[in-house]
């Protein structure tokens, strides 16, 4: 697959009020560092340059973040108003993600919900990763529920691996991640929480895309799916064996659950509109509290960085 430029920028959806990028992978959102020479804030700048807000810090108002080795679907607000119902919508867990991926190994049950709890680890030389509850140096660990479901499995270079759609019902960092490591499948290209096979060269990237994003604002519902990066005709290194489960059964459940209901301190992460189906589901942890002084001004400051003035 081609790297990514200031030309191949796809749209997969656009209103009035906002942009769904396919953001290529290892391309970062955006930097204040010059050294970057492609970035998603960029390749918007060049593409549209009308849109861009000269009151925001980059820009353009970035509904959530990827990972920078994560390719997909990423939402994109085109005015201040549109930004705050969109946050409300991800503080409310009323926004739905899935992803798909190729992990290490094949994968023997064909759904599972992942529980591990996720803190970060504070062991020197590891600052910037996470890690799950009870390993060594994990600090305040947090509860982190994933949805998988495996769709294939095959071999990637001659090693065997499983193609997998993930739904986090949680928003930890580096969550997938670490959830698909704490499986003993970590994913495929992912070389700070899994590694080389050894017999392969370096994966040319991190096999995790965000394939299907809902986001239910009360004035739209922007609704967007990605084509799958994972197929054999665009990786040779791929090759599928066995179908577990098709996917597009899967995108059909996805649409037609209904979004939930906001609640005071968010629907419960586990709301059975908001997962795949599937047997063994944990019971739901308690609904939050309701938000606390200290959260709300993180809220707002959330929202006040949009306007925040450029560097000098």
């Amino acid at each position: 697959m081609e790297p990514g430029s200031m030309e191949n920028l796809s749209i997969v959806y656009r209103s009035r009020d906002f942009l769904v990028v396919n953001k290529h992978w290892d391309v970062r959102i955006d930097s204040k560092t010059w050294r970057e020479t492609l970035t998603l804030q960029k390749q918007l700048r060049h593409r549209f340059p009308e849109l861009a807000d000269p009151d925001t810090y980059y820009g353009f108002r970035f509904c959530h973040q990827l990972d920078f080795s994560t390719s997909g679907a990423l939402c994109v607000a085109l005015n201040k108003a549109a930004a705050g119902s969109a946050y409300k919508c991800f503080k409310e867990r009323q926004v739905t993600k899935a992803y798909l991926a190729l992990v290490r190994g094949h994968v023997q049950e064909s759904r599972m919900t992942i529980s591990y709890a996720i803190g970060r680890n504070n062991t020197e030389g590891r600052a910037h990763t996470m890690c799950i509850e009870g390993t060594h140096g994990c600090e305040n660990p947090k509860p982190s529920l994933t949805e998988l479901v495996v769709l294939e499995h095959g071999l990637y270079a001659g090693d065997p691996v499983s193609k997998v759609l993930l739904q986090p019902l949680t928003g930890r960092t580096h969550q997938l991640r670490v959830h698909c490591s704490a499986l003993g499948h970590p994913i495929v290209g992912d070389l700070t929480y899994g590694q080389a096979s050894g017999r392969e060269d370096q994966p040319f990237r991190m096999m995790l895309h965000a394939f299907y994003l809902r986001i239910p604002t009360q004035a739209e519902c922007v609704e967007a799916r990605t084509p799958d990066p994972f197929l054999p005709t665009l990786d040779a290194c791929w090759s599928p064996h066995t179908l577990v489960q098709p996917l597009d059964q899967l995108v059909q459940v996805l649409q037609a659950a209904p979004d939930p209901e906001p609640t005071e301190g968010g629907p419960r992460p586990c709301s059975p509109s908001m997962s795949l189906p599937g047997p063994g589901r944990p019971p739901p942890p308690p609904a939050k509290p309701p938000e606390t002084e200290a959260q709300r001004a993180s809220c707002l400051q959330w929202l006040s960085e949009w306007t925040l003035e450029p560097d000098n």
